[in-house]
């Protein structure tokens, strides 16, 4: 189709405008008329950019979701893109999504241009750095759905091939182009007369409404996941969309089984990429039948590769949801189900895996689930710890989550539910239901409910009024932290590393708990474990996994306790030991003699300081003297909050400012100066250093305020560690065998280069990565 797009330097302007919008209008005429959206799409395309006289077209469709734009169909080079564009001022077509009106941008380039139609509006050049082109003009309409106001799509045009910006002309004439596109796209999506859809029982059963059906198709768009739609926005159970499949497919209906067991040959016939690809998978297979779980059986059918995979076998085929043959492929072949998911199977009453509960009580239905979701809602928002608070009397039970360090509340539950909740957390972890008068400790393996590899440490605790309070701790399986990225300070790294490398010796990581100690353990022997290393740990619970370790967990059921296992080490040929947690004289005694005898070995300990632990130690009866000779240092570590990087506010520290932080840092060093010059030279000497660490070019302070974000909790998100590093050298050997004090320690150490808590910590600051508040929070004096 060739264009007459009007031109500026043309005489007969009039006519050609004429000629423009006939040919517009015949275009639409066409689109109109087509019979198949999904075929006509390509030379839709490329007659547009002919119309347009424009060097490439994008045309988006809504997201599922309605969050965003997906590119569905592009022309021209460097026009597509691969990322989902948010619906927001950030981007052009975003901005065109939102507001439903067309712009036209004469140089995308030009943030001035950009920002007189709103202030965050911005172009990516990521697009013209992979193509090597230059996007400079473009033209970007929605496509509305007129009967139901519905937004389907964004049409992008860029680069008009005469090099100028485009006309009015040509934004009224996009108007006309995209009406017709909605039309035509509305009607690909809307079943003809004899059309049969799959979900069509839904209508039938009175689940949903024609109409509502229609525009699931709708904010699915072409090759979308409607049945997303469906469970999401419109909370179809997952057992009835099935119950719609099976009667469309004429075959049984498959829900996913958490204790359902893979076929032995499965992983060897059937690669996981292969299945996701093919969308068919073996669930069940005995001698000559092979039971297979499809998301489209006719598919299954009408291929030949089934039967040529397995010509002489008897097939049974079975139906079931694109979210539950997802979590049967991560069953299967391992992984973590996708949150979707896993909220679709906690919706439905298959989701309650072996819960015990009668199929017909639906309170207990209920109460199972709102478990479930608390426990994957404290997983998504990154909880370390969930608090469950009953009241007395009438009083609704509490619950809140530890985020960050810091608790926040989470829901509240109905009296009625106290007694019940606490029955149910105990069954869960196999604890005594009937007894209410003591403590007890317990344990939750998730995984054996929802397809979720994460454990739970419980503590009942019975409190004021006659009700018993729980704290589960989520102990989420994780890869350990690189030592470069725990947020190690520069100067304490290097010394760090050099005393991990000795063949032998003992080396504690000290902290209350919840400090990250076992965190920084796993980073550290992440750093050590090689091929030529082996490496034992034991541990209570086992937290952090990693590849090349040998990993103990304590069982004090069996008699399994930490005293027991480093026994065994010694006659496990082991090079490192790593002890989760020292807290009698025999581990203590143990794990001296380990290393003394050419072992490398590190341990935890529940002491405020670093100089502290060494006094703990003596008093939980090691040897002085074997002390002096094992010991390599201490590392005491607190866990403060991070500044959200995306909110938080710079601004110049003053002069003041400056001279109050290095007084708190000055104070932490012992003894006290004896004179006001040694004070101020102090002062001079920590003011030089932060000068070259942390200073501009002018000699200035940036430090940071929280704000508080959509992304963040009030101003802070995540934490960052605060460390004190403290050397056996030497000095600290002499006065370990001479019992010397804390503080007689704590001067040594200091004088060895050691930087106490708060110090490191004021460092931090300077870097940006928390304030001082959350310093003073978490540091002792």
């Amino acid at each position: 189709m060739q264009s007459t797009l009007s031109k500026p330097d043309r005489p007969d302007g009039r006519d050609s405008r004429v000629r423009f919008f006939g040919e517009v209008l015949d275009f639409s005429r066409r689109v109109r008329g087509a019979v198949d959206a999904g075929q006509f799409l390509p030379e839709v395309a490329r007659a547009i950019c002919e119309l347009f006289e424009c060097e490439s077209m994008v045309l988006y469709g809504v997201s599922g979701d309605y969050g965003s734009i997906v590119p569905r169909h592009h022309t021209g080079p460097g026009a597509a893109h691969d990322l989902a564009m948010p619906i927001s001022d950030h981007s052009v077509a975003g901005y065109v999504a939102l507001h439903r009106r067309p712009v036209c941008i004469r140089d995308v380039y030009d943030d001035t241009e950009l920002a007189s139609h709103a202030p965050p509006l911005r172009f990516s050049r990521e697009a013209d750095l992979r193509s090597g082109r230059r996007t400079r003009q473009m033209l970007v309409a929605p496509l509305i759905d007129a009967e139901g106001d519905t937004l389907l799509g964004v049409l992008q045009l860029s680069n008009n091939r005469s090099g100028r910006y485009f006309r009015s002309i040509a934004a009224e004439g996009i108007k006309e182009v995209c009406g017709a596109l909605a039309i035509a796209l509305r009607k690909r999506l809307k079943p003809a007369p004899g059309f049969r859809s799959k979900y069509d029982f839904l209508v039938a059963d009175a689940v949903l409404t024609a109409a509502q059906l229609e525009r699931a198709h709708h904010a699915a768009g072409a090759g979308g996941d409607v049945e997303n739609v469906l469970v999401q926005h419109y909370h179809v159970k997952l057992p009835v969309l099935g119950a719609a499949l099976a009667r469309f497919y004429g075959v049984p209906y498959e829900p996913f089984r958490v204790e359902r067991s893979r076929p032995a040959g499965v992983l060897k016939t059937l690669k996981r990429e292969f299945v996701e690809h093919n969308r068919w998978l073996i669930i069940e297979q005995e001698q000559d039948l092979l039971v297979i779980l499809a998301t489209d059986p006719e598919a299954v059918t009408h291929s030949r590769m089934v039967r040529n995979l397995f010509p002489k076998a008897r097939l049974a085929l079975r139906v079931t949801t694109n979210l539950e043959f997802k979590l049967t492929v991560d069953r299967f072949f391992g992984g973590h189900a996708d949150g979707a998911a896993l909220e679709a199977l906690l919706a439905g009453p298959q989701g309650q895996g072996d819960d015990g509960a009668e199929p017909g009580a639906v309170d207990d239905n209920e109460l199972v689930r709102l478990v479930h979701k608390m426990i994957l809602d404290a997983y998504r928002q990154g909880a370390s710890d969930i608090h469950i608070e009953p009241g007395t009397g009438d009083d609704k039970t509490l619950i809140r989550f530890r985020k960050d360090g810091a608790l926040e509340p989470y829901t509240e539950v109905p009296a009625s539910y106290r007694s019940a909740l606490l029955a149910r957390i105990k069954i869960m972890c196999d604890l005594d239901t009937s007894e209410h008068r003591k403590p007890q400790d317990g344990k939750i393996r998730f995984g054996k409910y929802v397809p979720l590899d994460i454990e739970l440490r419980v503590l009942t605790m019975p409190s004021a009024g006659g009700v018993e309070d729980v704290v589960m701790r989520l102990l989420s399986a994780g890869e350990p932290i690189p030592l470069e990225q725990l947020g190690v300070l520069p100067h304490n790294l290097a010394r760090l590393k050099r005393l991990i490398a000795n063949p032998h010796g003992l080396f504690f990581v000290c902290g209350p708990t919840g400090s990250g100690k076992t965190t920084t353990l796993h980073s550290v022997l992440r750093y050590l474990n090689t091929p030529e290393t082996k490496i034992w740990t034991v541990e209570d619970p086992v937290e952090i996994t990693q590849k090349g370790l040998r990993q103990v967990q304590v069982n004090r059921k069996i008699g399994l306790d930490f005293a027991t296992v480093m026994r065994s080490f010694l006659r496990a040929d082991p090079d490192i030991i790593m002890v989760g947690e020292m807290r009698d004289k025999e581990t203590v005694s143990i794990v001296l003699e380990a290393s003394l005898t050419g072992h490398l070995v590190f341990a935890t300990l529940h002491t405020n300081s670093a100089a502290e632990s060494i006094v703990r130690l003596l008093d939980m009866g090691m040897d002085p003297f074997n002390c002096a000779d094992a010991l390599l240092g201490v590392l005491a570590q607190r866990l403060a909050r991070r500044l959200c990087t995306h909110c938080r506010r710079p601004y110049m520290a003053s002069e003041s400012e400056v001279d109050s932080l290095l007084a708190e840092y000055c104070a932490e060093i012992r003894p006290a100066p004896a004179s006001e010059a040694e004070r101020k030279a102090r002062m001079a000497m920590a003011r030089k250093t932060w000068f070259e660490r942390y200073a501009d070019e002018a000699g200035r302070f940036t430090l940071y305020e929280p704000v508080g974000c959509a992304l963040c909790n009030r101003g802070y998100k995540g934490r960052v560690g605060l460390h004190e590093l403290m050397i056996a050298t030497g000095r600290i050997k002499h006065m370990l065998q001479e019992r010397a004090r804390v503080t007689e320690l704590l001067t040594a150490a200091l004088d060895d280069g050691m930087l106490t808590l708060k110090m490191d910590g004021i460092e931090k600051v300077l870097a940006g990565a928390t304030d001082m508040k959350q310093v003073r929070m978490v540091c002792i004096s």
